[in-house]
């Protein structure tokens, strides 16, 4: 029969390594937190077509502004307007994304957290 000795705590954990383990995860949470709000002070420009449309993104993934060139304004090919804003704001959130992954990366060296 299995002996029922109570838990006493992590093997190898010794010398305060708990306490030091949750002061790291308290430090890595306040960085997270300040690069979060930091990021979403920031802003990207993205464009498609070549510079035909652009458009302005947060790192909250909004949309700030979108600007569109008279020159692809042709009420006979609204279906190519359509394409170059799509691929814009699709291209704008992967930045954004990318930016915010890259950003918290840098924190948790690499863990694959979720934020």
């Amino acid at each position: 029969m299995p002996s029922k000795k109570p838990f006493t705590g992590m093997p190898n954990m010794g010398g305060g390594g708990m306490n030091q383990l949750m002061k790291q995860a308290q430090k890595m949470q306040q960085q997270m937190e300040e690069t979060q709000a930091a990021l979403e002070e920031r802003t990207l420009d993205i464009s498609s077509g070549g510079g035909a449309v652009k458009i302005t993104i947060n790192g909250k993934k909004e949309l700030l502004n979108i600007t569109i060139s008279p020159d692809v304004v042709d009420p006979d090919d609204i279906e190519m307007l359509q394409d170059l804003v799509l691929t814009a704001v699709n291209e704008a959130v992967r930045a954004a994304d990318d930016m915010y992954q890259g950003e918290m990366g840098k924190i948790t060296g690499g863990l694959n957290l979720p934020f």
